[in-house]
């Protein structure tokens, strides 16, 4: 029977390369390699997609310069003792019927620190800074561009040695092949700058030298933004004029379209656009340079739905669909999509935590929904339990949800109980805040597991002792989640102070000027902020951190305060909380020391955290049934930590 799904299910080609599908797993960083180079938790966290159905992998990118440090964890390939940490690579990907390809990069001056910590001496075509990494660079020699664009080819032909299969050189985001060809970053007066032909040339040259170090059928294609989203970025019409100047020459097999820039921060939200805000319309800027070009054009950008795949396919927006955070959360979307089982798809709700929000951090790629990505050699192969347990679980949040379809699927004989009506936890009020409606997936997602799995839930229905003792279950996991800190201030008898949870809730009369006390640095304070502003308020927000959403991911939090900013909210940093009386509310500087006095308030709203909800904790003691504590009743947390320990503990029971 066709569905909407079939124009995703055939075969294209990448030059002499036939894949069997439009679907791809484009590169990313993943902070898995160790050396810089494939190893077994990045080899299997890559085959894994390819076993999932795509039919290209695309690695993330692989530096060829020794000195040109972006990322201190992502690959390279600068010596010939790299080829068989690739060829393993290779070999898993091609054991999956899919086929692998590498990115090849050069930052130019978009260079972090060295791995010794000092300053890079970064190099690009002109001598212009960048914003975002307050970088100055000097300006390449034609010396230094010819061993460049030799150190491209080398990369190239080790690659092909190592049984890859073409590379993707990175021409995106602002790195060094856009700084070239960008009129604002490139202001040489030589060959390699001046008129368009002149910036074209150091990409006409670096492909000219794989094709020269590489034998057919090596694939070699560029990707590059349409639109890398800020005023001295690359535009659209550049980028759509330099790739059908390309496609004439004939070199390239084919064109990744994406966006975005890590040169600017409001750029930057373009490249891996998180939940809420608005997007960069990727489909029209694919469509654009497809109408310019005769080989395939990719597609990828915060396509996280196997119905707006299609639909771009079908349109012609793109040949090929490349998603990346769909296939963290669910690695068997397009084997399930394929057999017809939309319906069993986890959905990603673009949150940004766990995969780029970790790697940012310097750990391992991951997923909040999803925490066996980045893990899989440890968790990707539960085994079903010795012997079937009755479980009682206490408290239906993503914790409590987690653990009870991951024992069920495991054979237990699992009951959940959830206090309220409606299952989800905290993620409930999550969803309520601006911007972060797509995490209600969240629920849904856990929902349908527990419903697959055979999880018999019980709402409405509070766990205590006696219910235990009715019960008489093998185990019992508590996942009852927390509640708001709400310390005792000076003067909050006089105050108008209401929690952030009423004010989600609806439940809270709140004043036209406000301020809200921010402790957690993360998306409370922030969406409140907004909450309030958007309905009219004058609003104060205090930070009691470096900056509103220190504890957030970059792209979110500079999201969400860019649009603090539109909004007329005024950020306080450095200022904890220390008291609040009629009409003021009083902070103390975190480093001075001294008062931050707050006039004319009318309602304080707090977010100053969570305690862990350890009542029936308390209850249990003594009783000779084993109990185990997840999530933010064990210590208040996030979503992500409630999620891997319900997964933790379901595959030891």
């Amino acid at each position: 029977m066709s569905s909407r799904y079939d124009v995703l299910y055939q075969p294209v080609k990448l030059g002499e390369l036939t894949l069997r599908n439009r679907l791809l797993f484009p590169g990313h960083g993943t902070g898995l390699s160790v050396d810089n180079t494939p190893d077994d938790a990045h080899i299997a966290y890559l085959a894994t997609r390819a076993r999932g159905g795509v039919a290209l992998v695309v690695t993330e990118i692989a530096q060829i310069e020794q000195r040109a440090v972006y990322s201190g964890q992502a690959l390279r390939i600068v010596s010939d003792k790299q080829i068989p940490g690739y060829r393993r690579l290779a070999d898993a990907i091609h054991a999956e019927d899919s086929h692998v390809l590498v990115q090849i990069f050069h930052p130019g001056r978009e260079m972090h620190k060295q791995p010794d910590g000092r300053q890079p001496v970064a190099w690009a075509p002109s001598e212009v800074p960048t914003d975002a990494n307050h970088v100055m660079p000097k300006p390449m020699t034609v010396v230094e561009i010819a061993q460049t664009i030799e150190q491209f080819a080398t990369a190239a032909s080790r690659l092909q040695r190592a049984g890859i299969d073409g590379v993707e050189i990175v021409g995106t985001h602002g790195f060094l092949p856009s700084q070239f060809l960008n009129p604002a970053t490139n202001s040489r007066t030589d060959q390699y700058g001046g008129d368009f032909d002149n910036r074209m040339r150091f990409l006409r040259e670096v492909i000219a030298g794989i094709r020269s170090a590489t034998a057919s059928p090596f694939v070699v294609g560029l990707r590059i933004c349409a639109d890398e989203g800020h005023e001295q970025g690359l535009e659209i019409s550049t980028s759509t004029r330099a790739c059908a100047a390309l496609d004439a020459d004939g070199q390239l097999d084919y064109f990744s379209v994406t966006s975005g820039t890590v040169a600017d921060h409001g750029g930057a939200l373009g490249m891996i656009p998180p939940m809420g805000g608005d997007h960069p319309d990727i489909a029209a800027q694919a469509r654009t340079i497809r109408q310019q070009v005769t080989v395939p054009v990719i597609a990828t950008g915060r396509i996280n739905q196997m119905a707006a795949a299609a639909e771009m396919v079908s349109r012609g927006d793109a040949d090929l669909i490349g998603m990346v955070r769909a296939n963290i959360c669910d690695p068997e979307i397009t084997n399930k999509t394929h057999e017809g089982r939309i319906e069993d798809v986890r959905v990603c709700i673009g949150c940004n935590q766990a995969c780029i929000g970790h790697r940012h951090s310097g750990a391992g790629v991951s997923c909040i929904q999803n925490p066996v990505a980045g893990r899989e050699l440890v968790y990707a192969n539960p085994t079903p339990a010795p012997s079937s347990r009755r479980l009682l679980v206490a408290g239906g949040g993503p914790a409590g949800m987690k653990a009870a379809s991951v024992a069920a699927a495991r054979g237990h004989d699992v009951v959940l109980y959830e206090r309220s009506a409606r299952l989800g936890g905290q993620a409930v009020l999550a969803e309520r805040l601006p911007g972060r409606a797509e995490f209600g997936g969240l629920i849904s997602n856990l929902v349908h597991e527990m419903t697959t799995a055979g999880v018999n839930v019980v709402r409405n229905t509070e766990v205590d002792r006696n219910l235990v003792e009715n019960e008489l279950p093998d185990v019992v996991v508590i996942a009852t989640g927390g509640m708001p800190y709400k310390p005792t201030l000076p003067g909050q008898e006089d105050a108008h102070i209401v929690d952030a949870w009423s004010v989600l809730r609806g439940e809270a009369n709140v004043g036209s000027r406000v301020v809200v006390a921010d402790w957690a640095c993360d998306w409370i304070g922030l969406g409140i902020a907004e909450m309030l502003a958007r309905d009219g308020c004058s609003v104060r927000l205090t930070v009691n951190g470096h900056m509103a959403g220190e504890q957030l991911h970059a792209y979110t939090r500079d999201r969400w305060v860019g649009e603090l900013h539109k909004l007329g909210v005024e950020i306080i940093p450095y200022a904890k909380l220390y008291g609040a009386d009629g009409q003021s509310v009083y902070c103390q500087h975190l480093s001075s020391q001294q008062p931050i006095v707050l006039e004319d308030v009318d309602t304080l709203v707090t977010a100053l955290g969570h305690i862990g909800d350890r009542d029936l904790q308390t209850q249990l003691y003594g009783l000779a049934t084993k109990v185990h504590a997840i999530g933010d009743c064990l210590a208040p947390r996030s979503a992500e930590e409630a999620i891997l320990e319900g997964l933790e503990l379901a595959l030891t029971i």
